[in-house]
């Protein structure tokens, strides 16, 4: 069985939550992958950031809809979520825009575990952890490599 040790990126490029937005831009694009995970300083996941992380960056920011009562204005929605959205959007930290505790799998996941997470929760990155301790990572790239072994 084929499992996320055999197909893993082991060493894989990592950034810490202290790392500034416009360099994990500048890492996700030159080397060309989805996601990078981020770690402190004893290598522990604690939150992955993705092309998706940085281009919500860019869009509007939600406003809820108000109304009226005794001559105050209430909010119809959720202001802590609002709030979320006003500090990603103006992050200027991996940890500002970052999703932290991100869904990770361990070394023995099975190819067809790893195939149905990324499916199933659209990611396109996986952080490999053993020992609580980030030891590669599986991208999509990698689960279709093993379609051309088999040919």
């Amino acid at each position: 069985m084929i499992t996320a040790k055999d197909i893993m990126t082991k060493n894989p490029i990592v950034v810490r939550p202290e790392t500034e937005i416009p360099e994990a831009a500048k890492l996700l694009l030159e080397k060309n992958i989805n996601g990078i995970p981020v770690v402190n300083d004893q290598n522990e996941l604690v939150g992955i950031i993705c092309q998706s992380d940085l281009v919500a960056m860019q869009r509007k920011i939600p406003v809820p809809s108000l109304f009226t009562l005794f001559d105050s204005l209430l909010p119809l929605g959720s202001t802590s979520k609002m709030d979320r959205e006003i500090k990603k959007i103006a992050a200027a930290r991996v940890e500002d825009a970052m999703t932290p505790s991100p869904v990770h799998v361990g070394e023995d996941t099975g190819l067809e575990d790893l195939a149905e997470i990324m499916v199933n929760k659209k990611f396109h990155t996986l952080p490999v952890v053993e020992n609580g301790r980030l030891v590669g990572v599986v991208g999509k790239a990698d689960v279709l490599k093993t379609l051309m072994k088999e040919k």
